[in-house]
């Protein structure tokens, strides 16, 4: 009964002898407020939606004069007008993965330093300073950095080994790249490390286990899905990545011959022609790279997001 009062205080306002009552100023601010978080939401899908649409709908040119043989060809000429993505997509394949293979020692070992070792004090709270200002640093700013140290240190090795010292390449852009995409694992990674359970490594200490056995043999297995959805996260950041990766790659159309070799990513080659393409065909081949790209971190994104929510409900 003094529930039912209650909710008839909420939704219902008085009103003056022989008036009906009526829907109270809270509930039409409630619902207002709902309509405009669901707009809002819709709104977002909605331009994602367009974004997509948008690109399908410029690149059908393309699609309609060089259908699947855009994505086995290895010729992109602009001047005879014959467009294959093929050097572009292994571009990108070997730059993002050899950069995650160079990060994930780094991001693992930051991650558990900072989740299991020593979690306050002057050089933790130093080093989560450090990483989020890397993560905000410009990616211009890597770039210059890559072309400054970077390039002329592998020119240096590349010398020394009897390989073509172009110092630029897709070693370089690797990592650049794993340089950028460091703050993202290890602060996802970390966030995976403290979410195992105490008890559980409690009981292993109780068992006697010393600390590298506890990581070892409980947290990592524990929290290997949620790290490899980081990994796969940090992928689709590397994927996407332009403009550092566009001024330490080299900037080549051809096939690449090894990872010293200088060549272009996906992003890079729009970002380089897209201004200069002037032949309708040459834009839409462009545009239809932007589809892939945008796919395949879209994919890889999703993946990722559904590993880390089923990580997190076995909690």
């Amino acid at each position: 009964m003094e529930k039912n009062q209650q909710q008839q205080k909420i939704c219902y306002v008085n009103t003056g002898p022989g008036q009906k009552p009526g829907v109270s100023k809270f509930f039409k601010k409630d619902f207002l407020f709902k309509f405009i978080l669901f707009f809002s939401g819709f709104l977002v899908f909605l331009l994602v939606l367009s974004i997509f649409v948008s690109l399908i709908l410029n690149s059908v040119p393309s699609l309609k004069e060089f259908g699947l043989k855009f994505f086995v060809s290895k010729t992109w000429d602009p001047v005879f007008e014959q467009f294959g993505a093929l050097p572009f997509i292994t571009g990108t394949l070997l730059t993002s993965f050899l950069a995650i293979l160079i990060t994930i020692p780094f991001s693992l070992a930051i991650s558990i330093y900072l989740a299991e070792f020593t979690k306050q004090g002057f050089y933790p709270g130093f080093l989560k300073n450090s990483i989020d200002l890397l993560a905000g640093v410009p990616s211009v700013v890597y770039g210059f950095f890559g072309i400054f140290v970077i390039v002329p240190i592998i020119r240096y090795l590349q010398i020394k080994l009897h390989i073509e010292p172009y110092g630029v390449g897709i070693f370089t852009a690797s990592i650049i790249l794993s340089i950028m995409i460091i703050p993202f694992s290890s602060s996802l990674g970390r966030e995976i490390i403290e979410m195992v359970p105490a008890e559980i490594k409690e009981a292993a200490y109780s068992l006697g286990s010393t600390r590298f056995e506890v990581i070892k043999y409980v947290i990592l297995p524990y929290a290997r899905s949620g790290i490899t959805a980081g990994i796969l996260l940090a992928l689709g950041r590397a994927i996407g990545e332009t403009m550092a990766v566009t001024m330490v790659i080299g900037n080549s159309n051809m096939m690449p011959k090894s990872i010293f070799s200088p060549s272009n990513t996906m992003a890079s080659v729009i970002a380089n022609e897209f201004t200069e393409a002037v032949t309708s065909i040459h834009l839409s081949s462009l545009i239809e790279i932007g589809v892939v790209l945008f796919l395949v971190t879209t994919m890889i994104s999703i993946t990722g997001k559904i590993i880390i929510k089923k990580f997190a409900v076995h909690q």
